[in-house]
């Protein structure tokens, strides 16, 4: 975008079964997935969406080194088996692009458990921050609503058993958030604000208390991530679908809703947080809906 530069690195890159799809987004079904035509062969095969992918994204300006969330993390016990006790090289990949030292931002669009499991890594059998020169950017009013759940023996009920597995709340604030507040690294930013020269953050409330979507802009030229305003790229054409783990579903609707009219026949380049290559693409109308056009990776 202009003099700003936008790379992604992939956590997980596996294509997510249809059957794991159609339980973290319960209204949908497979026939109304496969009458969005425009998903094959791209994003939809018979028994797999190249959705609920993981990555991060390291945006890079004159001044700054950012990173929009921060995935699963290695080593986390976590219940849901597909995110626990992972192993992976992405810290090693991550690196060669960027030493993490050289971090100076850590942006959560929200606070999930695959959004925030870099912020941390264990060293010494204590975790502490993976980004030690960063700042880390969140919400306040997200971070409030979590560090509440999580001393609230009673809150996982508002979740079905799975669901509350895909959110994980006590164990990811213990190991992936209180140790960036005891090292005295969070700062606390909100909708609206400017975080640094170009980046933007615009509310999408919804899924989360406090998520936010990001807007990168520069000479003229703009791009916005999602976060989990959008799972998958099927909500586009149908942003009614809810998922398992909202917090408020009427409010992420709405949110989705708003966000697809916004953006929608416009120049600015959406990019998927869940989406798998190619991660990005523009919003267009398609009769009462809307349909994504895939132009990078």
């Amino acid at each position: 975008m202009g003099d700003i530069s936008i790379t992604k690195i992939e956590e997980t890159m596996e294509w997510a079964s249809l059957e794991l799809f159609l339980r973290v987004l319960p209204a949908a079904t497979r026939e109304e997935i496969a009458a969005v035509g425009w998903l094959k062969p791209t994003y939809l095969d018979e028994d797999r969406v190249n959705a609920l992918l993981v990555h991060s994204l390291l945006v890079e300006t004159d001044e700054h080194r950012i990173v929009i969330d921060t995935g699963i993390g290695n080593g986390k016990k976590r219940l849901m088996p597909l995110l626990d006790n992972l192993d992976t090289d992405f810290m090693d990949r991550f690196e060669r692009i960027c030493p993490r030292d050289e971090v100076d931002v850590v942006l959560c669009t929200h606070l999930h458990v695959d959004h925030v499991g870099w912020n941390t890594t264990l060293v010494d059998g204590r975790w502490q921050p993976t980004f030690p020169h960063a700042r880390y950017c969140f919400v306040r009013q997200e971070y409030d609503h979590w560090k509440a759940f999580a001393q609230d023996p009673l809150a996982s009920r508002a979740y079905s058993e799975w669901g509350y597995s895909l959110v994980d709340a006590v164990a990811v604030f213990e190991d992936s958030l209180a140790p960036v507040e005891d090292a005295g690294l969070i700062s606390w930013v909100e909708s609206g604000q400017v975080v640094v020269p170009g980046i933007s953050l615009i509310s999408t409330a919804g899924h989360t208390p406090g998520h936010v979507s990001v807007m990168i802009e520069d000479a003229g030229e703009s791009a916005v991530v999602t976060g989990d305003l959008l799972h998958s790229q099927v909500q586009v054409a149908r942003p009614d679908w809810l998922v398992e783990m909202d917090t408020d579903a009427e409010a992420a609707v709405a949110a989705r809703k708003r966000f697809l009219e916004r953006f929608a026949d416009s120049s600015t380049l959406v990019i998927g947080t869940h989406f798998g290559t190619p991660a990005a693409g523009r919003i267009v109308r398609d009769g009462a809906t809307y349909r994504l056009i895939p132009e990078l990776t």
